[in-house]
């Protein structure tokens, strides 16, 4: 694991900075000066004071009326306003702002104004929506997420089904953003958009343009790359190297940036952090595929003005189980107790392997990883919106150590320092969590040890990536995980804009939506600490 330094007080994040300079004049490029008054509307809601809350509510409910009486039989609310109380109305944890913003939709509508409606019918194209709202609910972390960012987008809602690693990853994720760090806020939000965009995720690109305008960002850069700094445009071979081969970074990609006598020259205090964005962001675009996330409502893609037809919704709304789920109860039953006997018998097992023979079933398990592909090979188009972000767009995904050619070396895990880097706690907190949350079921049973299975998947996706455990018995994956398992976890690590509801339906056919979020999850982290391992092996040794 790795090994690195404090930043956060046990405070946790907080945005009430913002709002302590909410009354300076602040221009947003977006609209300037207009869109902010818009947005002061909606971020007074924010407030943790209950009677600062309630009397923003009153304030924006009489903005709204007072637009609607303004223009007599042609009443009128702008687009911007109209969206706000839609993505409020749609996902606010606190009942009486999401109450309110639906009713003024309705007014609005009541008065012959076009009011958008939602595409998806929740959060998650593959997850029905009363499960997300049943296990998460209005917790207190979803209500403190709203007071802090201003708003509960759909990744939130989606691992709020576990709210101990949601809280951490917050924290997490706030401190990259916003805490105090080399890089200025809209560069960061920049990045995260460059290095989503290298998995076509064009729900994170979308949630970071709205976050770098917001930021102070030049709204020219978000025409494409050309547009940006050649400065942030020389991120671009490391960007696509940790998106789809990060054993490839090599120190002499680190000191191309960091060479003294360049004018775009980055420090490497902000390439450490950049390096982290970048990891934090690809890992990220792996959680949205693999959990089938929608569009937010606001976002493109996630409204329209008209009612839409039927045919429209099955794109982002969960549908009825399909063939590959519905059939075969008695058989998916008989899977779990398999596994289940499987789980017991290594856990008696006290044999033990000679150093050689566990490299022996390493490279027996990274071999057969050449034989896990996806079968949806059907190619997508990408939308301009994410396309002007992507250089190289060609350039993806390929085995560690393709048939036929001489494998790389393989990187034996090991404890990495990143004192240089501030954040570096948090990030290593969200690594034990994750590996450590457990709830002790599986399935329809109670009172499990479920490290064993929670340990292969974490390995066997490290062993995609040529990361070895010196006291890992790599047989255990064969046992633990089955195939089409290994194929959906391969795919969102690897490629997971490939990611269909087919291959997420596939696997464990009788476990709770919950803990397929936690095998996305424990695919996040693993791919980022994998993605770390590498970028700073690369770092350490340009500065040796």
């Amino acid at each position: 694991m790795l090994d690195m330094t404090p930043v956060l007080s046990a405070s946790g994040w907080d945005r009430s900075r913002e709002h302590d300079n909410e009354d300076q004049d602040c221009e947003c490029p977006q609209s300037k000066s207009e869109t902010v008054n818009k947005s002061r509307k909606f971020y007074r809601l924010c407030s943790r004071d209950e009677k600062e809350r309630a009397a923003a509510l009153e304030a924006l409910t009489k903005s709204v009326l007072s637009s609607l009486g303004q223009h007599g039989d042609s009443a009128r609310i702008d687009e911007d306003t109209l969206l706000q109380l839609l993505q409020v109305a749609k996902t606010c944890p606190f009942p009486d702002i999401r109450e309110r913003a639906a009713e003024l939709l309705k007014t609005a509508q009541d008065h012959g104004v076009d009011i958008p409606q939602p595409l998806a019918s929740g959060p998650s194209a593959f997850i029905p929506t009363e499960e997300i709202l049943e296990q998460g609910g209005d917790q207190p972390v979803l209500m403190e997420a709203f007071l802090s960012m201003g708003r509960v987008d759909h990744v939130t809602m989606v691992m709020a089904l576990h709210p101990a690693y949601l809280s951490c990853f917050l924290r997490t994720q706030q401190a990259l953003l916003q805490f105090d760090g080399p890089l200025p806020c809209h560069w960061r939000h920049y990045i995260v958009i460059m290095a989503a965009a290298r998995h076509h995720c064009s729900y994170l690109v979308q949630l970071h343009r709205c976050w770098f305008l917001q930021a102070g960002g030049d709204e020219s850069w978000l025409q494409g790359l050309h547009c940006a700094p050649p400065k942030l445009r020389r991120l671009g071979p490391i960007n696509k190297l940790l998106a789809h081969r990060p054993w490839l970074l090599s120190p002499e990609h680190i000191q191309e940036l960091v060479s003294p006598g360049s004018e775009d020259r980055w420090s490497l205090a902000e390439l450490i952090q950049a390096v982290v964005l970048l990891a934090h962001s690809h890992s990220l675009s792996s959680f949205v595929w693999g959990c089938g996330v929608n569009p937010e409502p606001d976002h493109m893609a996630g409204h329209a003005f008209q009612p839409p037809s039927p045919s429209a919704r099955p794109s982002h709304s969960p549908m009825p189980e399909d063939a590959a789920s519905r059939t075969g109860g008695s058989d998916a039953v008989t899977e779990v107790e398999v596994l289940m006997k499987r789980m017991q018998l290594l856990q008696q097992q006290e044999e033990e392997f000679s150093q050689e023979e566990m490299v022996t079933r390493f490279e027996k398990e990274r071999r057969e990883c050449l034989l896990v592909t996806p079968c949806d090979e059907r190619p997508r188009t990408l939308p301009d919106s994410v396309s002007r972000f992507v250089e190289d767009a060609g350039y993806g995904y390929q085995d560690f150590a393709p048939r036929g050619e001489q494998a790389p070396a393989t990187m034996r895990t090991q404890a990495l320092l990143m004192t240089a880097y501030r954040n570096g706690q948090l990030l290593d907190e969200k690594f034990q969590v994750v590996l450590g949350l457990t709830y002790h079921t599986m399935a329809m049973h109670r009172d499990v040890d479920t490290f064993m299975l929670r340990k292969a998947v974490w390995n066997y996706i490290h062993c995609v990536y040529g990361i070895r455990y010196d006291d890992y018995d790599y047989g255990d994956v064969n046992q633990l995980l089955e195939r089409s398992l290994k194929v959906y976890i391969k795919t969102v690590a690897c490629y997971p804009e490939k990611t269909t509801r087919r291959m997420y339906s596939g696997f464990w056919r009788q476990f709770r939506h919950s803990e397929k979020v936690h095998v996305n999850l424990l695919l996040l982290e693993a791919r980022l600490q994998a993605a770390l391992q590498y970028a700073l092996r690369a770092i350490g040794r340009y500065m040796t």
